[in-house]
């Protein structure tokens, strides 16, 4: 069983839909016992860090995300979950994250519409497990105004080109995040939540 972790913010039941079209059972849920037994996360998230955060610490979800991470259990973050793995963020000043991923969240500083918005593609860097399906240069749904800078390059899986080249997927252990959308990619995005469900 995948849970979706519910803190209010995030198109809960799009992610909860897409498995379903994949043929794998998701719950949507903040119950920690629920929490527990389940055999994967998805940390989702849609909106302001500060804001997730706050969500996160005020419905007790940081501990059942530590348990899962220190059992091994596969983690997927999504556009907003995904940031939150990170140390900090600078939007809306200085903001402590999950600290899972030594590393900062940075606004976008091109001369390009912001937030980046729509279809773009991904590079490859590391084969990770989600992308087992996935080819090089594949387009995915992307909408946020902030990017992930890792310290560590080794966990970067994929970068997409926006004015920067910018981290859009993580893989560490048996944890992966993805700043673009599945639900919102087609069938290029449920081929990474069929892959993350059959890992």
């Amino acid at each position: 069983m995948i849970a979706i972790l519910d803190f209010d913010m995030g198109n809960l039941r799009s992610i909860q839909k897409g498995f379903e079209q994949v043929g794998h059972e998701a719950v949507v849920t903040r119950d920690q016992a629920k929490i527990e037994s389940a055999h994967k996360l998805i940390i989702p998230g849609v909106g302001a860090f500060r804001d997730g955060m706050k969500n996160i610490d005020r419905y007790n979800l940081i501990t059942p995300i530590q348990k899962a991470l220190s059992a091994g259990k596969p983690i997927l973050g999504i556009c907003l979950g995904m940031q939150l793995l990170f140390s900090e963020s600078e939007e809306f000043g200085l903001t402590q994250g999950l600290n899972i991923v030594p590393g900062k969240v940075k606004r976008f500083t091109v001369n390009l519409k912001i937030p980046h918005m729509g279809w773009n593609s991904i590079e490859i860097k590391n084969q990770a497990p989600i992308f087992q399906n996935s080819g090089n240069g594949e387009y995915f749904y992307f909408v946020h105004s902030y990017y992930v800078e890792p310290e560590d390059p080794a966990c970067i899986a994929a970068t997409t080109e926006y004015g920067i080249h910018f981290t859009s997927a993580i893989c560490q252990g048996a944890l992966f995040a993805t700043q673009f959308h599945p639900e919102k990619s087609q069938s290029s995005g449920l081929k990474i939540l069929k892959a993350f469900a059959e890992i």
